[in-house]
């Protein structure tokens, strides 16, 4: 019998499409919920979803079976079709870009604490802002806001 043992956590974030103000507060706990659903439907873990108006973070648990990119593509597909069924506008769509960047395991509290603050951490710095210092941190160095 063979074992696989793997701890692969990513923090993503992704936004809106043209970074429009979508995701009105009253949705949001239901979006987030929704997400995790996608997840644990599709063998992966949300252990964090939050975000704001225009954009969220999700912190994921993956198998080495599921590449970011596909977590990604379900999370995105399956939360647009749940907002615009939601919607009388039908216009919900994410931006198709996003961001990906693994984590410890030592950085999991902090990284779910920060996602779950962000209205509070917004309130002082831009999507922009944000975005630049996650590629910053992770040694990327380019941004195409």
């Amino acid at each position: 019998m063979s074992h696989r043992y793997s701890s692969l956590l990513v923090h993503t974030v992704f936004s809106t499409k043209k970074r429009e103000r979508l995701i009105s507060k009253n949705v949001q706990p239901r979006l987030w919920a929704y997400i995790g659903g996608i997840a644990r439907t599709n063998d992966f873990k949300a252990l964090a979803v939050g975000g704001i108006e225009d954009h969220i973070h999700v912190l994921l648990s993956l198998p080495v079976t599921l590449t970011v990119a596909k977590a990604i593509q379900l999370i995105k597909g399956g939360s647009s079709k749940w907002m615009n069924d939601k919607s009388d506008r039908r216009s919900f769509a994410w931006q198709d870009s996003y961001g990906a960047f693994s984590i410890g395991i030592a950085q999991v509290e902090n990284t779910i604490r920060y996602i779950h603050n962000q209205e509070r951490h917004h309130v002082k710095l831009s999507f922009e802002d944000e975005f630049r210092g996650f590629l910053e941190r992770h040694g990327i160095k380019e941004f195409r806001g």
